[in-house]
């Protein structure tokens, strides 16, 4: 390994977008990965690639984007930086980091630019937020319009590729285990008993939802048996080393991102072939109800983009941590193939709702009740509209708020579900450029920190797509500087 100006530890999006910024300025660049080579890329392996962004429409994107021929046919409403903003504060309650948020607002664009013109490559999310009209044309919906292609395979790819052409240092299965100090600077990093020294180390490896024993500890009790979505490195290592040289905690740590998740497949763990086939999204246009056969949430509350990111947590606290999604045979048209025909998922289907519950193994007695009460509700003057919030709602507790249908047209289907964990809120302290923080608000120097391991961006939920443009945006803030 030669001698570096920058290492950057962590092989996922925000590791290296800080190394092609810090290789672009000239640095010796060193990118060390905890994982094998055939299990590298981090999170952003197992992701879609949405990448949440502001910006004027179609037009605007038109740049950044591979030619498709359904751009004629296309409506991309405008997204702008404000409305952006607007739904980080409603989405986290306000219990963002004000400053950090708009750092990623306001650097959104630019960044996709940067990112296109280095090599990667970027297409409109046709198949999962956009709907066809009769006529052909296709309306985007949920504001996360952007994604990589070939999603997180592609967008991995894209940066391996591009990190080459750079001359980024890379060096798999290589577990960093602690930082290098003089007098309160980071010097570089250990490895084993072996020190590597840097001007700067970049921390981009992950949160600590691949650690067990740490989601029950910040998390509470129970979540020790949530699924890992994503890579199973992400374990806090480089977190806690950075808590022992004095570093300050930042963001949330009693939260994260978790999600609707197959219940029922055997590999729903780190499952590289299947990514996010595993997640179950299609809840807006059903009814998900517990072992009681009662429901628990509204499904209908917004978006999906802006409720998924909750559910898993909702879903864990029912009996079993488990759920069932139910739709009838006119919903289950609707739903979404990339994940509810998934290669060898098995629904529970029955011709009857009393023959769906005891499939299911919930209370048929409350199953059958709820469904009754539901379809009695729902204020059918609205009529469904799966492109805007369209009030079409169900007057029962919970209340359902938009997209409510009977289920009352044989055959019925069920999907069980369970608690996907994605990453951790909690992380360490730092400013909009990724410097580290100590617990006195000053910088530690030499030590930058970016995407999920650093806090502060997210509490309690999450905007789709939103994760990989904070990594994209502050990741290259903190190449920039290291």
């Amino acid at each position: 390994m030669r001698n570096a100006d920058v290492v950057v530890v962590g092989g996922g999006n925000a590791g290296y977008c800080a190394a092609h910024a810090a290789a672009e300025r000239g640095r010796r660049v060193v990118l060390l990965e905890k994982a094998p080579r055939a299990h590298a890329g981090g999170n952003s392996y197992y992701t879609l690639g949405t990448t949440r962004m502001a910006h004027d429409g179609l037009d605007d994107l038109l740049e950044v984007l591979e030619p498709d021929e359904r751009h004629a046919r296309t409506v991309v409403p405008p997204y702008s930086a404000a409305e952006f903003l607007a739904d980080l504060e409603r989405v986290t309650e306000g219990r963002g980091d004000k400053e950090l948020a708009e750092a990623v607002v306001e650097g959104s664009r630019d960044t996709v630019r940067w990112l296109h013109d280095l090599g990667l490559r970027f297409q409109l999310m046709y198949e999962r937020q956009a709907h066809e009209r009769p006529d052909g044309t296709f309306v985007f919906w949920g504001e996360a319009h952007v994604c990589n292609v070939d999603g997180g395979r592609g967008l991995m790819s894209d940066h391996e590729r591009v990190a080459t052409r750079l001359g980024v240092e890379v060096h798999y299965d290589c577990p960093v285990t602690g930082l290098s100090t003089d007098g309160g600077a980071v010097v570089g990093v250990r490895i084993g008993d072996q020190e590597f020294p840097a001007e700067s180390v970049v921390i981009a490896s992950g949160g600590f939802e691949a650690n067990a024993q740490w989601r029950q500890c910040y998390l509470g009790d129970g979540w020790q048996h949530a699924k890992v979505r994503g890579t199973p490195y992400n374990t806090g290592d480089l977190i806690r080393a950075a808590l022992e040289i004095g570093a300050d905690r930042g963001g949330d740590w009693s939260s994260c991102h978790s999600v609707p998740w197959d219940a029922s497949f055997p590999e729903n763990e780190s499952n590289r072939s299947l990514t996010n086939r595993l997640s179950r999204y299609g809840y807006p246009l059903g009814i998900v109800v517990n072992r009681q056969g009662q429901r628990f949430l509204d499904e209908g509350a917004d978006f999906r983009n802006y409720t998924y990111a909750k559910h898993g947590k909702l879903i864990l606290e029912q009996p079993g941590s488990v759920a069932f999604q139910v739709f009838d045979a006119k919903s289950r048209l609707m739903l979404d193939a990339y994940e509810y025909e998934m290669p060898g998922i098995t629904p529970i289907i029955a011709n009857s709702v009393e023959e769906l519950a005891a499939a299911m193994g919930v209370d048929i007695d409350g199953f059958v009740q709820t469904v009754r009460e539901f379809n009695a509700s729902i204020d059918a003057s609205h009529p469904l509209d799966p492109t805007i919030k369209d009030g079409r709602s169900a007057s029962v507790e919970p209340i359902k708020s938009n997209w409510a249908a009977a289920v009352a047209a044989p055959p019925y289907y069920a999907y069980p579900v369970t608690c996907g964990v994605s990453f951790t809120f909690g992380g360490l302290r730092g400013d909009v450029d990724g410097r580290v923080l100590d617990v006195s608000g000053s910088p530690i120097p030499g030590l930058f920190a970016c995407g999920e391991t650093l806090g502060g961006l997210f509490s309690g939920n999450y905007p789709t797509g939103s994760g990989l443009t904070a990594g994209m945006v502050i990741g290259r803030r903190a190449g920039s500087l290291a």
